[in-house]
């Protein structure tokens, strides 16, 4: 498969930053009580993730590696500035949709994640992709879960009325619980089915120092970091003399 292609593909399958890694679920769970709104903030930061990543792989050789976070902080910071104002200009109803949390992609950890794991290590062409994979990998699991909710909770999907006249729409999924009913299920049915997910240690193993398995993880497998701080730090009580 060519690179670039698979950077994409991961980002919608193998490595789907919601359903695979649970990244991002501040939005995940507050935004999408409809399948609309689900598109809408997906697509939002698939655009911020794309250019942040493109940005800071071709600045990673001038950004300084103590100061790094906060230059990512204020690349993604200026993106989302100007998203922010092109949708409020062209787009208005997007715009109050979304509301606040078109500012709160700034602190979102997936866009943070890939700069630190992927475009500061990176080529521009291949961050590039990375973004552009990650950001629809992300669009498509918002869409699915703000779709099941709608549906639940409506009885419409993207505003269409699906289900018949008879059925009683249960108003809870499309309210604060839902959201943690919804990706409770969904996560239920992805463990059921042995996919890989960061709740199942039964999945491919990512490459983490502990191989990814939250489920299982007592904190003694997560070494090789640790060690790596621990050889950096004094020797506590060592004689000076």
């Amino acid at each position: 498969m060519n690179k670039y292609i698979e950077r994409i593909y991961n980002g919608v399958f193998k490595e789907n930053p919601t359903f695979i890694m649970m990244l991002g679920m501040c939005p995940t769970l507050a935004v999408t009580t409809s399948g609309n709104n689900g598109l809408y903030m997906g697509l939002t930061t698939t655009v911020v993730l794309t250019a942040a990543n493109l940005l800071i792989s071709a600045l990673r050789k001038a950004i300084p590696d103590k100061v790094r976070i906060p230059a990512y902080i204020v690349v993604v910071a200026s993106l989302v500035t100007i998203v922010q104002l092109l949708l409020g200009a062209y787009v208005p109803v997007v715009n109050e949709l979304l509301g606040i949390y078109i500012p709160l992609i700034v602190v979102n950890c997936i866009i943070l994640g890939r700069a630190e794991a992927y475009a500061a290590k990176n080529s521009v062409g291949l961050s590039f992709f990375d973004g552009i994979g990650m950001g629809l990998g992300f669009t498509v699991a918002l869409t699915i879960i703000g779709s099941v909710r709608e549906l639940l909770g409506a009885g419409t999907i993207f505003s269409y009325k699906i289900t018949p006249s008879s059925f009683e729409p249960i108003s809870i999924f499309i309210l604060a619980p839902g959201a943690f009913f919804v990706l409770a299920l969904l996560t239920a049915v992805q463990n059921k089915l042995k996919l890989p997910s960061a709740t199942n240690g039964s999945g491919e193993k990512a490459g983490l120092a502990c191989g990814g398995d939250c489920s299982h993880c007592g904190g003694s497998t997560c070494t090789t970091n640790r060690d790596k701080i621990d050889a950096t730090k004094p020797e506590i009580g060592k004689n000076k003399n």
